[in-house]
């Protein structure tokens, strides 16, 4: 914990306990996008694609998986590869909650994994060091149990910006979710084919969903295009023997 959250939770800690809990109450519960959650598209180079998250990858905010991140992703990659995909996200799952879940799903193969988690990490009073901890395990189960061959991670969102919040919380969380975002471009620079999206995914007017705390399908576009582009610098140039059949490594 830096200093700054630190004085913080020491000077404005039940301010921002009531603002939290008022936010909970008052803010509009939406639901998961709805439509597949996995499926075939597209013609070339077979790409075996796995996302997972929280609410933001299960597509909360839009009305249809074609308008979220999946859908928009999978659409943009199916220009130029026979994509193969699968999407497990659920709202509120927080870092812990992922490791488990991929800890309990059967071993699988993918080329690569698009990761959206961590906000609701950030609002809970879950330590800096301890979340990168639990995202180089994460990291570490994808390319072990699942053969990833390249991790794309989502930035925390610049919740700083997020209208649902009020002042001080919005600052307070805004503080907590850049300094997460420090801690796991560090972490990310020291993995091999693991790229961290630079978007700042900033919230402009109309862009959000209606709750003003999830992306809207504006926002989902912009961040699956970013995503796209770094899949593609990827395996532009891969034949489809280079990325077939990787060894998995059974847990036991």
């Amino acid at each position: 914990m830096n200093h700054t959250e630190a004085l913080a939770r020491i000077l404005l800690g039940p301010l921002l306990l009531m603002q939290g809990v008022y936010t909970r109450w008052v803010t509009p519960r939406l639901p998961e996008a709805e439509g597949e959650r996995q499926g075939m598209a597209g013609s070339g180079v077979a790409l075996r694609l796995l996302i997972v998250g929280d609410s933001a990858a299960a597509g909360v905010g839009a009305s249809t998986q074609d308008e979220a991140l999946s859908g928009q992703l999978v659409s943009q990659l199916a220009s130029d590869y026979q994509v193969s995909w699968k999407l497990w996200a659920r709202s509120g799952l927080d870092s812990q909650a992922l490791l488990e879940l991929l800890d309990s799903s059967a071993p699988e193969s993918f080329d690569v994994a698009l990761v959206s988690i961590g906000v609701n990490d950030v609002t809970s009073t879950l330590a800096a060091d301890e979340w990168v901890a639990r995202q180089d395990q994460l990291m570490d189960l994808l390319r072990s149990k699942y053969a990833v061959r390249q991790i794309v991670v989502s930035p925390l969102p610049p919740m700083h910006l997020f209208p649902a919040l009020p002042q001080p919380l919005r600052w307070y969380l805004g503080c907590r979710a850049s300094g997460f975002n420090t801690r796991l471009a560090e972490l990310v620079a020291r993995i091999d084919h693991c790229t961290m999206l630079t978007t700042r995914l900033a919230p402009v007017t109309g862009s959000m969903a209606r709750d003003g705390f999830h992306p809207g399908p504006a926002i989902y576009s912009q961040w699956a295009d970013d995503a796209a582009a770094v899949i593609d610098q990827r395996f532009r140039n891969t034949t489809p023997f280079d990325i077939a059949e990787p060894t998995i490594k059974i847990q036991e």
